[in-house]
């Protein structure tokens, strides 16, 4: 495994070279109590992303990652470990000095451990803020199609439309070469 992250680093860094290329993500870490548990849960998540910029405009990526949390579908409602991996295009309609807007259109793949598979393919608008070489990033909501299926032919749930709500917000960092 170390082998396996030593060749992506190197890779990353050889790469890197044309500075066009962005790395950074998202991290979560929380802690919760209940009443129906003696001890408490810690959720987490570790997401790493990298890109490459093509012009001003036009960029492509992936975002990938696990995540150890509370699942409610399918029928599931108890701790999981997951795997996701998101490949985008992302187009940045509104630049300026410091801010930028972008849509990520692109599709998703997640397995909850032992219980499901999530597909998903749409749009992601966010924001950018630019300091340096450091560039706080956000996305808001979500315009598209998902599913939820359930291992060995279990229950199936499919979703098309918006979320924009305040539960489908995610921060990052990440660094420019």
């Amino acid at each position: 495994m170390k082998k396996i992250y030593m060749t992506l680093v190197a890779a990353m860094f050889a790469v890197c070279a044309s500075a066009q290329i962005y790395v950074g993500g998202n991290v979560g870490i929380s802690s919760v109590d209940s009443d129906w548990s003696d001890d408490s849960e810690t959720y987490y998540k570790l997401l790493p992303e990298v890109g490459y910029k093509f012009n001003d405009d036009w960029a492509a990526g992936v975002m990938f990652g696990w995540s150890k949390g509370q699942a409610e579908l399918s029928g599931l409602s108890d701790a999981v470990h997951t795997f996701e991996i998101n490949p985008y295009a992302r187009y940045t309609f509104f630049h300026s000095k410091v801010v930028n807007l972008f849509c990520d259109g692109g599709f998703g793949y997640k397995h909850y451990n032992g219980a499901a598979n999530q597909w998903s393919i749409g749009l992601k608008p966010g924001i950018e803020v630019k300091l340096n070489k450091f560039s706080l990033v956000a996305h808001v909501g979500f315009l598209g199609w998902e599913q939820v299926k359930g291992i060995d032919d279990g229950p199936k749930a499919s979703e098309w439309g918006v979320n924009l709500d305040g539960n489908n917000i995610t921060f990052g960092v990440y660094y420019n070469f």
